[in-house]
């Protein structure tokens, strides 16, 4: 009997905002900012009370956190630092979990004067980089980007699987570097062939190497939250993946298939909701 439970991630009081609206300088190879169409604008965000009969208030009204995201600069950085202020007052009202990408020292340092936690993209290798998002940089960029933020608040690194086209391979080297900053969180997540993006016609990497992976991560940060996040396919792809999630010993899963919530329960597990965005669970006070 495993006597962890499995955090069951609902993230329906966690709304996804964008301070550039569908603007990225990268209109990176899986992404083609589709992604960003899917989240709100920041300047909708009210910073007050909303009153019961107003209809636009009524879809913020149980929203407790927002993951605050954008498209990139051409370094590689979600120009967040142009929105501080407002981001400081909707901390009145809401908890933050930044999505900066690669910022540096003064950068980590402004945002921490707003989040709560961040989230950090990581990638090590630089063809990936160069192939994917169009940048000339390595991994030492993603390390001082770790470092910089970890010495300031909370950090949760993400891993996308197959983010070069589906290929797996890169991702080692990147695990390898997580290893050895010693992070306290992984969010694993897979690669989604996007319409419209120019990764449309490539396949998502084999639910079995993604598997591997993931009981690779587990043995090798054995005291660290292990996730797999809300990127993933769906349909049967997902519910081979999350009960397989499951029998690597992950802590948590966004939006569990019920093959792996039912595979938990078999376990002994405890099934803990939570309805937020995964990230804030390595904030103080979370389950």
């Amino acid at each position: 009997m495993d006597p962890r439970p499995l955090i069951c991630v609902w993230p329906r009081a966690t709304r996804a905002v964008s301070v550039t609206g569908t603007e990225c300088a990268l209109n990176c190879a899986h992404c083609g900012r589709r992604y960003l169409a899917g989240m709100a604008d920041l300047r909708t965000v009210g910073l007050e009370p909303v009153e019961a009969g107003q209809e636009e208030g009524r879809s913020w009204r149980r929203i407790k956190s927002l993951l605050v995201s954008g498209g990139c600069d051409r370094r590689g950085v979600v120009p967040l630092a142009r929105e501080a202020g407002r981001l400081r007052r909707l901390r009145r009202r809401f908890r933050l979990n930044a999505h900066p990408g690669l910022v540096e020292e003064a950068e980590a340092e402004a945002l921490a004067g707003w989040a709560d936690v961040a989230s950090l993209d990581f990638v090590a290798d630089a063809d990936t980089l160069r192939e994917v998002y169009g940048l000339e940089a390595g991994p030492e960029r993603f390390v001082a980007a770790l470092r910089a933020l970890r010495a300031r608040l909370p950090v949760v690194p993400h891993l996308c699987l197959g983010l070069r086209g589906g290929g797996l391979g890169p991702e080692g080297a990147a695990l390898d570097r997580l290893v050895a900053e010693g992070v306290d969180a992984l969010v694993v997540l897979v690669f989604i062939p996007t319409p419209g993006t120019r990764y449309a016609g490539r396949s998502a990497p084999p639910v079995e190497e993604v598997a591997a992976f993931l009981s690779a991560a587990r043995k090798r940060l054995p005291g660290a939250r292990l996730t797999l996040g809300c990127m993933r396919p769906g349909g049967r792809y997902r519910e081979a993946l999350d009960v397989a999630a499951v029998e690597a010993g992950v802590d948590a899963i966004v939006q569990p298939a019920p093959a792996a919530r039912r595979l938990a329960a078999a376990q002994g597990r405890a099934l803990v909701p939570y309805d937020e965005c995964c990230a804030f669970l390595s904030a103080s006070g979370n389950p």
